[in-house]
């Protein structure tokens, strides 16, 4: 969340700078090199929550989707000067970090504060 909202941040610059060529479509994303398959984040959060915690492919008829997601942010690294600070397993983390702190009751703002203290320090 921290990553497509710090571009989408320096976006917003640029168009209050009155940059109209910023008024189009970007894209904020991991690293080409953290690309995974849908699955793998599945397994990947689970694993990290620890416990019990699993995730079971429907079986059902649903429309097709694709195995791996991607977005490519290579307009936002270029013109822009984007490019994620944390790795995926990183954003993954803090991520549930934040879930596990909500769930413990914790104020949510002095947590999220903190979070985007540690993303800005990289």
């Amino acid at each position: 969340m921290l990553e497509s909202l710090a571009g989408y941040l320096r976006l917003a610059e640029r168009l209050a700078q009155g940059q109209d060529d910023a008024a189009s479509a970007w894209n904020f994303g991991p690293a080409d090199d953290s690309n995974r398959p849908v699955s793998w984040i599945a397994d990947t959060l689970a694993r990290q929550w620890g416990g019990d915690a699993r995730w079971h492919r429907d079986g059902g008829d649903h429309p097709h989707e694709a195995q791996t997601l991607r977005l490519d942010s290579a307009k936002s690294r270029q013109r822009l000067g984007w490019s994620p600070r944390w790795s995926l397993e990183q954003a993954l983390s803090a991520t549930l970090d934040w879930h596990r702190a909500w769930l413990r009751g914790e104020d949510m703002q002095a947590f999220t504060l903190k979070q985007i203290s540690a993303y800005t320090r990289g």
